[in-house]
């Protein structure tokens, strides 16, 4: 593949992209009884990329389509550098869509395929055509202009998507799950490429995924979403260390939960008291959320028995069962090779931790899993 780095900036400055303020007020959408948008507030800075993230129904592709205006709102504002463009139709936003379904016309060639929203904004042909040869050379196409989209790999034929929303210069740029369908290592070098075609040409952009790993590598904040509304928003560090409540914690990173009580504001778990994220909370038996990287492997501490370990290249993960028969993942150097049936004890490193009431009964052996 033809590396697009030397030319990048020069075309990012011929392709005259300006990224826009978006904001969504109160945006609210209703389909029949279910509402799948509760009064959505979102502002995005001019440039920003923004990454919604959430379990599948959580409205995080609704609020998506609304922004692009594929999906009406039932009320609320959606805001494009000061203008609400609620009532907008789609092809008047100014905004470039890319969907996890490349869509690309089979009959036309790559080029093709990226001038075809300039030929339906009557721009000239000899404009149109150097503007998608230097849409193809961002994406790292540039050689590969005259192929059609079965002679292109996945990755390729995402990358001339990425290519037709980008010829346009809109002012934000929208990505709905566009690396889903892509094997692991295709997706992860798409991502990195996205994110510094992005960069340079500052374009406001708009991120969907279930996948964590993608929303915390690419984005600059990082909106959780669930049952319609943002749970929290955050820059990926933000989120992993100081989640605003426990479905943050369980579902941004890997957490144990674990049975404790809540004392005086803190969170006592076998003896050692943590401090407590989020909101005060009455005392009582509470389920803490636990990240595997704050519990250590020591000579002494709280004895447990290794169930498994496994090697993850720069670490390994062990999961261990308590004596009250709690199962937690530990993240550890690989040079501590525990093996099943291993006797160890444990140590809480100490950091503040989320929790939830429990009832006294509830079991909470079990180990979240992203």
């Amino acid at each position: 593949m033809t590396s697009s780095i030397p030319i990048a900036t020069t075309i990012a400055s011929s392709l005259g992209v300006e990224g826009a303020t978006v904001e969504l007020i109160g945006v609210v959408k209703d389909y029949g009884s279910h509402r799948a948008l509760n009064s959505i507030d979102l502002k995005i800075k001019p440039g920003e990329f923004i990454a919604l993230l959430g379990p599948s129904g959580c409205g995080k592709t609704t609020a998506l389509r609304a922004l692009s205006g594929l999906e009406l709102v039932n009320g609320g504002q959606i805001l494009i550098d000061g203008v609400d463009v609620a009532a907008v139709p789609t092809n008047k936003r100014d905004i470039g869509m890319v969907f996890q379904s490349y869509s690309l016309f089979p009959h036309m060639t790559s080029l093709e395929n990226v001038e075809f929203g300039l030929r339906m904004r009557k721009v000239a042909k000899d404009e149109r055509r150097s503007r998608a040869l230097e849409a193809l050379q961002m994406v790292g196409l540039g050689t590969f202009a005259e192929r059609f989209a079965h002679q292109l790999s996945g990755g390729q034929q995402q990358r001339v998507a990425l290519a037709r929303a980008l010829v346009t210069r809109p002012r934000v740029l929208l990505l709905d799950e566009p690396l889903s369908a892509l094997d692991a290592k295709v997706r992860v070098s798409l991502r990195d490429e996205i994110r510094r075609i992005q960069t340079e040409l500052g374009i406001t952009t708009v991120f969907v995924t279930h996948d964590q790993e993608e929303a915390l590598a690419v984005a600059d904040r990082v909106a959780v979403m669930k049952d319609g509304v943002i749970e929290q928003i955050g820059t990926p560090e933000e989120l992993y260390t100081t989640p605003a409540s426990p479905f943050v914690a369980d579902f941004v990173g890997l957490s144990n939960r674990v049975s404790a009580e809540l004392s005086g504001g803190k969170v006592v778990v076998h003896g050692k008291k943590l401090d407590l994220l989020g909101e005060p909370m009455p005392d009582g038996p509470v389920t803490a959320y636990i990240r595997p990287e704050d519990v250590a492997i020591e000579g002494k501490g709280i004895p447990a028995t290794v169930v498994a370990s496994s090697f993850l290249g720069s670490l390994r993960r062990t999961q261990v069962v308590l004596d009250d028969g709690s199962l937690l993942s530990i993240q550890h150097d690989v040079d501590t090779r525990p093996q099943p049936g291993d006797a160890v004890f444990l140590r809480l490193k100490g950091a503040p931790v989320s929790a939830v009431p429990r009832t006294v009964n509830a079991p909470v052996a079990e180990v979240a899993v992203p």
